[in-house]
């Protein structure tokens, strides 16, 4: 009897192990779903806002709210309103795997911390909820970087000089060199570890707070575009300077304007611009388009989620 009771434990247990195997791969795939579509709709819906500020970005002119929207209603007018979402398409190429790896990734290695510092199914503290949000951002960044970097060139130049994705990727390789794709990809890496580390972190803290204090286990959607408002508001201030600097080194090959390092691409902005209106150029912007984006991201992730274990269940 005792060797039957052995032998039914081991069978139940080797039956447990694809089934446990099988809700890891539900989980993974339903983060990259939730991820790709927070991902998409965030990013369309603050395009053109996008479009402007990286312009003033890799340019010397002077930014103001009023200069900004001259530059939409210029734009408008001679190119049209669908111009207004010019380098979308390369937007969504990047955006959508770029947010589904980074949501996943983060869920991973909230999974991994929680299990190493020994809060498995309970809320990370502090340092390894701020280490999550930055891995899953660097993981994230390091894997589809050059359509960062295709988007950027898109955003910058007219229709003539590329007129798709493939153009932009076929010409780059040939005139500039495959090198070229990862330019710029140093200070995307610092300025993404404070950005999505402080993100992730404000976002789970501030959910972790409602649970504590508020007066349901769950937040109302409203409440959660408010938490990621303010993830966006203190991610995207802390990491501007370096988004800067990315910008111009991405762009350095249709802009004329060399920059070989960071730390050259940083004394030419402040040579030339000013320490404030040159490493901070377009953040006001960024205050208006960073909280909407980064609200509904993180507001649509946690909608799917929750919906796909519904649908799941």
């Amino acid at each position: 009897m005792g060797n039957d009771v052995k032998e039914g434990a081991v069978r139940l247990q080797e039956d447990a192990e694809p089934v446990s195997s099988k809700g890891d791969h539900r989980e993974v795939l339903s983060s990259l779903l939730s991820g790709a579509l927070a991902g998409a709709l965030a990013k369309t819906a603050v395009a053109p806002l996008d479009r402007t500020k990286i312009i003033f970005q890799v340019s010397s002119k002077r930014f103001s709210a009023k200069e900004a929207f001259r530059l939409l209603y210029f734009t408008y007018q001679r190119e049209g309103f669908l111009s207004l979402w010019r380098g979308n398409s390369a937007t969504m190429v990047r955006v959508v795997p770029y947010a589904a790896i980074q949501f996943s990734a983060h869920e991973e290695y909230k999974r991994i911390l929680g299990r190493y510092y020994g809060f498995r199914g309970e809320a990370l503290p502090p340092w390894p909820r701020l280490l999550a949000g930055a891995l899953a951002g660097i993981t994230a960044t390091s894997l589809t970087y050059p359509l960062d970097l295709v988007r950027a060139r898109m955003a910058v130049t007219p229709k003539e000089m590329y007129s798709n994705i493939f153009h932009v990727f076929i010409r780059i390789s040939r005139e500039e060199g495959l090198k070229t794709l990862y330019h710029g990809f140093t200070p995307t890496v610092l300025g993404i570890i404070p950005y999505a580390g402080l993100t992730f972190f404000t976002y789970e803290t501030l959910k972790s707070l409602h649970r504590e204090y508020g007066s349901r286990p769950q937040p109302y959607p409203f409440e959660r575009m408010i938490f990621g408002a303010c993830a966006g508001l203190i991610g995207q201030s802390a990491s501007y300077p370096l988004d800067v600097v990315r910008r111009r080194m991405q762009t350095a090959g249709v802009t004329g304007r060399q920059h070989a390092s960071i730390a050259h691409t940083l004394r030419a902005i402040v040579r030339e611009e000013g320490a404030v209106r040159g490493l901070y150029k377009g953040l006001s912007m960024n205050w208006i388009k960073g909280p909407i984006a980064v609200g509904i991201s993180f507001t649509t992730f946690d909608l799917m989620q929750i919906l796909l274990r519904h649908l799941q269940s």
